[in-house]
């Protein structure tokens, strides 16, 4: 019983991590195809610790990671367009991201970084669709197939 257990943790463990790996792989391979634009960021890799070593958490939610990256992006955004680069903005864009995500119970923590990339990249609403919202549904949509098919 008790190597049973073993060989389902480690059958597991290979699965979250193959499929990091591989969900990873085809943004990363896609970013160097398109070199118009940018197609990864730092907090898709969080977000794919999330949705494949975790993946029944609330946290890893198609709907948190969706909406927990966009919004995040958003309030960094918004808040470089009303107060550019400072201490002050990037502590605004961001609590003001935790607060939203919390109103709409989408937390998800790796998107707490999108504020700091939007005001220190001085980013505009295009950030917000290219490369969050299209890299945020790639993640989803891999994940969903991805835990389908190995039915977990």
């Amino acid at each position: 019983m008790k190597l049973d257990f073993l060989s389902k943790k480690y059958k597991n463990i290979l699965i979250s991590s193959l499929g990091a790996f591989l969900c990873m792989f085809l943004i990363a391979l896609i970013n160097s195809i398109d070199s118009s634009n940018i197609w990864l960021i730092p907090p898709f890799g969080a977000s794919l610790v999330l949705v494949m070593s975790v993946h029944d958490s609330p946290l890893a939610k198609p709907r948190n990671v969706f909406f927990g990256h966009i919004l995040s992006a958003s309030s960094g955004v918004l808040i470089f367009y009303f107060f550019g680069n400072s201490p002050f903005s990037l502590a605004l864009g961001l609590s003001l991201a935790i607060m939203i995500m919390q109103v709409t119970s989408t937390i998800h923590p790796p998107a707490g970084a999108n504020p700091v990339i939007a005001i220190l990249g001085a980013k505009t609403f295009e950030f917000v669709i290219m490369p969050v919202a299209i890299g945020a549904s790639f993640i989803v949509i891999f994940a969903l197939i991805y835990n389908k098919v190995w039915k977990r």
